[in-house]
């Protein structure tokens, strides 16, 4: 094997065909499901997104109350989870350990054999699970899912247990159908190299929800939050910018993998943020977050002229979630609240056509030892 080329983190590297979303880095654009991600984001529910990824197209008006109905059928978890999700709340665990720990558990008391609907009960029962532990968390009962309210709107009710406000779901949901898909990122490529090895859809989805885990992967609009919030409370965005350019750290929310230009998700989310905040109390906050970026693209322009470090879709998350009223705890786990839709189409789209995935691995390792018994070492 040394002399196969060897490729880090599979940079560059096509290992799969799929309809499901397109990226242009250079370019700056995303479409999902044949849509630019700005046309989509903004008109459709979370449950036309999801209903676009597992049928290529978009739903008929009785398609759509069909199949929202469908996934408010499967919100409910079993009380088994509901106690583990206790027992994690109790032990302080981490929101993404609660949720890998519930969505391993996510088929008890499913009688279904088809994938699709394993991928429906899945899409379904995420928002559940990551409310009901954040509800114990913080000392107060679970409270049930709502079938009368979409997807986006019932997450919130379960956080709050409060009516949700229509500016808010509008916010959350443009988030949701955002961040929906995104090529094959490391989450989605997981739960596709499980599929592929002819496993089932719980598993893959608990190895994807494993990999976002991961600070390189969904861990960033947490910390993006604390500095903004931080910029905020002293008004010193460009001290703040140089403080951290001059000491070698990462500036949270700019440059990206894949994007050599501006995220196009960070442009609708800004664009989502700035229509919730025009009548918040907080709207003082959201003039910090736009002049921050502005002084930060200048100074990392200034910094490193040599590299393209634009906004990504992390520093935008940050403020529309914060402001929508999701914890920064869960930050993460909303990321896969939305993202379960992605990697459950990935699946369905890997088992249709399957090849295992199997990659290899160049050895750089001795050749020539010689075994020697214990007492001869």
């Amino acid at each position: 094997m040394a002399d196969k080329e060897l490729h880090r983190g599979l940079d560059g590297i096509a290992v799969a065909e799929t309809r499901l979303s397109g990226i242009d880095g250079a370019a700056g654009e995303l479409v999902i499901g044949g849509f630019p991600v700005e046309e989509l984001a903004g008109n459709a529910s979370y449950e036309e997104s999801v209903f676009l990824l597992f049928d290529d197209r978009l739903p008929t008006e009785p398609e759509l109350e069909s199949f929202r109905a469908e996934l408010a059928g499967y919100r409910e978890i079993p009380e088994e989870v509901e106690q583990v999700l206790r027992r994690a709340a109790r032990e302080d665990r981490d929101a993404m350990d609660a949720l890998r720990m519930g969505v391993a558990a996510a088929d008890l008391g499913l009688d279904a054999t088809d994938p699709t609907e394993v991928a429906t009960r899945l899409v379904s029962v995420l928002p559940t699970i990551v409310a009901t532990y954040w509800r114990c968390r913080s000392g107060r009962e679970p409270v049930r899912p709502r079938a009368d309210l979409g997807h986006a709107a019932n997450y919130l009710w379960m956080l709050t247990g409060d009516e949700p406000d229509p500016a808010a779901v509008r916010g959350l949901e443009t988030y949701l159908n955002t961040v929906v898909d995104h090529g094959l990122n490391a989450s989605t490529f997981v739960a596709r190299s499980v599929v592929s090895t002819e496993s089932d859809l719980v598993s893959a989805v608990t190895g994807a929800v494993g990999s976002l885990k991961g600070p390189l992967h969904g861990g960033a609009p947490g910390p993006v939050l604390e500095m903004l919030l931080a910029v905020h409370e002293t008004g010193d965005a460009e001290g703040y910018v140089r403080e951290t350019l001059a000491s070698g750290e990462r500036l949270m929310g700019f440059g990206h993998r894949v994007y050599r230009t501006r995220d196009p998700r960070a442009a609708v989310l800004s664009r989502a943020a700035e229509r919730f905040y025009a009548d918040s109390d907080e709207r003082a906050f959201f003039e910090t977050v736009e002049a921050f970026e502005e002084v930060a693209v200048a100074l990392l322009s200034e910094h490193k002229p040599d590299r393209a470090l634009e906004t990504n879709v992390e520093f935008y998350t940050a403020a529309l979630l914060h402001g929508v009223g999701i914890p920064r705890e869960l930050f993460t786990a909303t990321f896969a609240v939305s993202r379960v839709g992605g990697w459950t189409a990935h699946c369905l789209e890997q088992r249709a056509d399957n090849k295992l995935i199997r990659p290899v691995s160049v050895y750089v390792g001795d050749r020539d030892r010689s075994w020697k018994p214990a007492n001869e070492r």
